[in-house]
């Protein structure tokens, strides 16, 4: 399972594009920017190894801790370093604050998520088996993501300018360990309506833990998700919002929020592993309208449904499958939560179908009409070689970030590129592509599309050799104005 990471990689694009522009006038954040993302990057390689939990796996021993014992869980800091967990700083035993400011709104939210699994839902840790929760903050340097990377919870500093610390908001930290839970249960597959559902299950989760701290039933909260993650010089409120996908934020470098709220503006998209983070809108405001329709605290009720339906569904179910389950587990709310899923237009008001086929059906469908065919690679020769586009999307945040490089062309680019070009040696990668294809990836990581001589390679962070980081970070990187 490829780590997962809160910020979409398609954001971190967006703010590094923007400064290359000079519509955002800080000449250090695109190289923040790619740093988080080649740190990101790198992960894959060190946890490539590690397989997705599903039902039908077999189940892994959990970290050392009885069942029925109390909650138990460490800090750890890795002090603006690369090196994982880092110093542990403070643990469940250790009451009074210890003055860093990460440290302990990390210690507070992880005790609080646990408390909304074992009080609300009946669930010892991440793994229902009591697995002490290890989360590492201080990670990296104006590093701008947090993530589940199979193991444990990961949060950066942010860059001060566009993100502030991951541990700012409570639901961030409960949105990854929701990962963990899905990955525990479900298992749900990191990749078109099963990955948005995943997303979707950790906003849930985030959600539920934001009004359960704040003492709010659900009529009374906003709905905001990762609200004061960004500084105030972003025009927004939140990275997403539950109740209007899509309002979140309106803001000259990040561009609109893309969430649709409704099955009508599904995003088709090869993107963010076919738009995980921007079609997750849909069910999240599902979500909603079922939790305010029911009423009360969000957890007790439509949280409880959805962690049940949880529960029930396999690696692949679709928005239409997982609506269903959420109605088979809902009793006497049944119709509310079925009128929730009819209001998003993934239930039809005629039979209760599912109003769109899943975007994995149709991906295979269509994999052969869509497939290449067989173009010539690029030339070793040192020959013209035309345009070479890179998109790169997914992260914490899901925007998807796209520039060009014509390699004919004069830029000062072009030299190094049409090495990198070649090296990458793009009709491998595509050979190897067919292998990568039913691999499970950790939820909040990167995608990279690179796009060369007749080519179109999908490549996950896993995968992505350090050439290829290269020519990523060389074509979407700022130019100097």
């Amino acid at each position: 399972m490829s780590r997962s990471g809160f910020v979409p990689p398609y954001l971190l694009r967006q703010v590094a594009e923007a400064a290359a522009s000079g519509t955002l006038p800080d000449a250090g954040l695109p190289e923040v920017c790619r740093h988080t993302l080649d740190l990101d990057a790198r992960f894959r390689d060190d946890r490539s190894a590690h397989r997705v939990r599903t039902q039908a796996a077999e189940p892994e021993p959990a970290t050392p801790a009885e069942p029925a014992g109390p909650a138990a869980w460490t800090i750890h800091s890795a002090g603006n370093t690369q090196s994982l967990p880092g110093e542990p700083v403070r643990d469940e035993t250790a009451g009074s604050p210890s003055g860093d400011v990460p440290v302990d709104e990390a210690w507070d939210g992880v005790r609080a998520t646990l408390d909304l699994f074992r009080q609300a839902f009946g669930r010892a840790s991440y793994d229902d088996a009591g697995a002490r929760v290890s989360a590492t903050v201080h990670y990296g340097r104006n590093y701008q993501n947090a993530f589940w990377d199979g193991t444990q919870l990961v949060f950066g500093d942010g860059d001060g300018r566009i993100f502030n610390r991951f541990t700012v908001a409570v639901d961030i930290l409960a949105h990854e360990f929701g990962h963990a839970v899905t990955e525990y249960t479900a298992g749900l597959v990191y990749r078109d309506q099963p990955g948005a559902l995943n997303e979707s299950m950790s906003d849930v989760f985030g959600s539920c833990l934001k009004q359960r701290v704040l003492g709010q039933e659900a009529a009374e909260a906003d709905w905001l998700i990762g609200e004061g993650l960004f500084t105030d010089l972003v025009r927004g409120d939140a990275l997403r919002s539950m109740a209007a996908p899509g309002t979140a934020y309106d803001d000259p470098v990040l561009g609109k929020d893309p969430q649709p709220g409704h099955m009508d503006d599904y995003v088709d998209t090869r993107d963010d592993n076919g738009g995980v983070h921007i079609n997750s809108g849909i069910p999240n405001r599902a979500f909603y309208l079922a939790a305010t329709a029911i009423g009360g605290p969000a957890d007790v009720g439509a949280g409880r449904i959805w962690y049940e339906a949880l529960l029930t569904v396999g690696p692949t179910t679709d928005f239409a499958g997982f609506a269903a389950a959420t109605v088979a587990v809902a009793g006497e709310h049944a119709d509310a939560v079925r009128e929730a899923w009819t209001s998003v237009g993934v239930v039809r008001d005629d039979d209760g179908d599912g109003a769109r086929e899943s975007s994995s059906d149709r991906a295979g469908d269509q994999a052969d009409a869509d497939a290449p065919q067989a173009p010539a690679p690029p030339s070793d020769q040192g020959g013209p070689i035309g345009v070479v586009e890179i998109r790169r999307s997914g992260g914490f945040a899901g925007i998807t970030v796209t520039s060009s490089l014509d390699l004919d062309g004069d830029d000062p680019r072009v030299g190094e590129a049409r090495t990198l070009v070649h090296r990458v040696d793009i009709a491998l990668l595509e050979h190897e592509a067919a292998a990568w294809s039913g691999e499970q990836r950790r939820p909040d990581t990167f995608t990279y599309v690179i796009v060369c001589g007749g080519h179109e390679i999908e490549v996950p962070e896993d995968h992505a050799t350090p050439d290829l980081l290269r020519l990523a970070e060389l074509i979407l990187a700022p130019r100097d104005r």
